[in-house]
């Protein structure tokens, strides 16, 4: 590892509407945390920590890692916008990090960037979401299988065996990974079954207040609807608050059922109360599987796979415990 020169970033914020979790975030420039001689260098972009539990469980585990006393000198960089990404990128490949770690907002757009980092020597990581470029261009993906957490739920909700489905689809941010994924299982059934609707299908950008103003807007417009399939759970939480205000019975053996996505604890609580239905897990601890990789290129060993799916599963709650609580939960 090449002796590097310590950078200091300073942090910005910038405040927009954001992902899941409240009605406001920041994005946050790169800030440096060491840089010390003999430390492995990472430049780690990710998206808002504050968007949704899932997120903030990712971030935490990646600063547990990545740490001095691992081994690592660790920036970090935020945003909920791909062009933003991309510009830090940049800046890290400048400051000459030795890997760059990247949960990417969106798929495409990525190419020259990564074409820069593999000039300069660095070695590219992606974690929790896939890019649409070539696989020669990073060195490894440990990554959810998006396409298939969005057909695991939706096989669920066909096994459900309503009559008809009348659905209120609440996407994620458009073009992310985890939309794409979670949107394309649905489409493909709505467009061959004759008794699947969508009667809303609206992205709330992960956020659990633009969630709810898109249901109480079907529910104002008096549109039958018997489902909410919702991409991740602060927007499950939202589209039941608007329910809840119309007096909307929800849950096992309600009017409506309840999909969300990602596991926090307190969704799998609302499945274990039988108030939602379903919840599609989304694992956000890559931390150790991404310092494996570092170890053994470090070491001059070669990987054994390039791209690593984490282990998923759905919960339904008529079936849920409270150990699954306790040990999906985040």
């Amino acid at each position: 590892m090449k002796k590097k020169v310590l950078a200091v970033f300073m942090a910005t914020a910038m405040a927009f509407g954001l992902m899941a979790c409240g009605s406001s975030s920041q994005t946050a420039a790169p800030a440096a945390s060491g840089g010390a001689d003999g430390l492995i260098k990472v430049g780690i972009i990710n998206n808002d920590p504050n968007e949704s539990g899932y997120r903030t469980a990712n971030d935490s585990d990646l600063k547990a890692k990545f740490t001095k006393e691992n081994g690592y000198d660790a920036s970090f960089a935020y945003s909920l916008k791909n062009d933003e990404q991309i510009q830090y990128a940049q800046t890290f490949i400048q400051d000459e990090v030795d890997y760059l770690l990247l949960s990417a907002a969106d798929t495409a757009g990525w190419d020259s960037v990564l074409q820069d980092a593999q000039a300069a020597g660095v070695k590219v990581i992606l974690f929790d979401r896939t890019i649409d470029a070539d696989s020669s261009l990073y060195e490894a993906s440990i990554v959810s299988d998006m396409a298939k957490e969005g057909q695991t739920a939706v096989d669920w909700l066909a096994g459900q065996g309503l009559s008809e489905y009348n659905v209120i689809h609440i996407q994620g941010v458009m073009g992310s990974a985890a939309q794409q994924g979670r949107s394309g299982a649905l489409d493909t059934k709505v467009a061959a079954e004759a008794n699947w609707n969508i009667v809303k299908q609206q992205t709330a950008e992960w956020n659990a207040e633009k969630a709810q103003q898109i249901v109480q807007s079907v529910i104002d417009a008096g549109t039958p609807f018997n489902v909410i399939y919702a991409e991740n759970d602060d927007m499950a939480k939202g589209a039941v608050a608007a329910l809840d205000a119309a007096g909307i019975s929800h849950g096992v053996g309600k009017d409506v059922v309840v999909m969300g996505f990602d596991c926090n604890k307190w969704a799998l609580e609302e499945l274990l109360a039988q108030n939602w239905n379903y919840d599609g897990q989304c694992n956000p601890f890559q931390a150790s599987y991404i310092d494996d990789i570092i170890k053994t290129l470090e070491g001059g060993g070669t990987l054994s796979q390039k791209t690593i799916i984490m282990d998923e599963k759905g919960f339904d709650a008529s079936t849920i415990t409270q150990e699954d609580v306790d040990n999906y939960g985040i």
